[in-house]
């Protein structure tokens, strides 16, 4: 595309905050501490998780940079980074979140294929642009439009990348005409990130951010949109990102079986421990994130430390100082809420968080049950495990 170009080697990457894990270098891929992803509300751009498929894409002239949309609609148009611009600018906080989030402990079960992501493999930003909804009204698609004319029923989004499973393609991923037309589904073409212009890491100039779906239909680096009569299909709508029940396995998948995974479900982690603790006190400080997918929000987040017999209900937040209500007017509806909650300590114990959203769905017990050969959507309770240390028992 003029003005953008996907590299074919990894000799142009960008500079990455040095605490984050690196969980594959080529194509890059990392996640920041625990502790570090729930220091705030908004997750800094730095610590943001970082998702490739290939190497970064290079701007080398923004002025011929134009973004191209068509497929089946009457009066296909390019449009600048001028005129997209010059549409309705709005600001939308929205969590971000990879379907392979806490793959390691799904992995722990039995073996999965994928980036070995721990807890935080998402993020929490502000996300500035043009609504798609206002940039399909250029091409003569009104308001929660279902079908085009000429029986466009999805909205493919194609990038600048290229990615080895495409086979040197481009990424790409499609979601309903209806929710990309649909104003209140808040999808953007940002061109901005926590109130800056998007970094290459995060899709500079231009990218899709769908909110409530996983972040693999968030297409950064846009090259085209085309409106199409069936779902997108490349790769990552059709190969990969499905949801597949644990009796099915390399030898036997069928993917023509599933749909293709879009809003996320139920999901909390506790990001103030680690996997293993050894604490000097009698009580501890539990806190993590907690999020859904559709923009659902959050009613409940439950802390045990008895194995689930007994809960102690989290104090939830995302604004600090300001208490949390689910679908509160108030409330960020697309974004995760942060929880916190004050336990005691036995000697040696588990603790077990879990989260239920506005629709009473609920995060599954164990992960056994929701196992599958890609290791996607791993929302099982999350555990930590927590022992006394010599010197504070020998107090008791």
């Amino acid at each position: 595309m003029p003005g953008i170009n996907g590299p074919l080697d990894y000799s142009q990457e960008p500079p990455r905050h040095p605490c984050l894990k690196i969980n594959a270098k080529e194509p890059f891929n990392a996640e920041p501490p625990r502790d570090a992803l729930i220091s705030s509300y908004i997750t800094p751009t730095d610590l943001f998780y970082k998702r490739n498929h290939g190497p970064i894409p290079v701007v080398d002239d923004i002025k011929r940079y134009h973004v191209l949309i068509g497929g089946l609609i009457e009066n296909p148009i390019q449009l600048s980074m001028d005129d997209i611009r010059k549409l309705p600018k709005y600001d939308v906080t929205a969590t971000l979140q990879c379907a392979g989030n806490r793959r390691t402990a799904m992995s722990e079960v039995r073996k999965v294929k994928g980036v070995g992501w721990d807890v935080c493999a998402l993020g929490n930003a502000t996300w500035g642009g043009a609504k798609l909804s206002d940039v399909l009204k250029l091409v003569g698609l009104t308001q929660c439009t279902i079908v085009t004319p000429l029986g466009g029923r999805h909205v493919e989004f194609t990038s600048v990348d290229n990615c080895k499973e495409e086979k040197g393609g481009p990424y790409k991923a499609s979601i309903p005409l209806i929710q990309a037309t649909n104003p209140e589904a808040d999808v953007l073409l940002a061109y901005e990130m926590n109130g800056k212009i998007l970094n290459r890491d995060h899709g500079y100039p231009l990218r899709v951010v769908v909110p409530g779906v996983i972040g693999a239909r968030s297409v950064k680096w846009l090259d085209k949109i085309d409106i199409i009569k069936d779902e997108c299909q490349g790769f990552f709508m059709q190969k990969d990102y499905k949801m597949f029940p644990p009796t099915v396995n390399w030898d036997n998948i069928d993917w023509s079986t599933r749909k293709p995974q879009m809003d996320f479900p139920v999901q909390c982690a506790i990001c103030s421990l680690d996997d293993d603790n050894l604490v000097q006190v009698g009580k501890v400080v539990v806190g993590g994130y907690a999020v859904a997918g559709g923009g659902r929000g959050i009613e409940r987040v439950d802390i045990s430390v008895d194995g689930g017999k007994t809960w102690i209900e989290a104090d939830r937040y995302q604004k600090d100082n300001v208490p949390y209500a689910a679908d509160d007017i108030n409330s960020d509806k697309w974004a995760w809420v942060l929880f916190r909650a004050v336990v005691p300590v036995p000697r040696n114990t588990e603790i077990i968080a879990k989260a239920v959203d506005s629709a009473a769905n609920v995060q599954p017990e164990n992960v056994d049950d929701i196992w599958n050969l890609r290791g996607i959507l791993n929302t099982s309770w999350h555990r930590v495990r927590v022992r006394r240390s010599p010197v504070a028992n020998s107090n008791l």
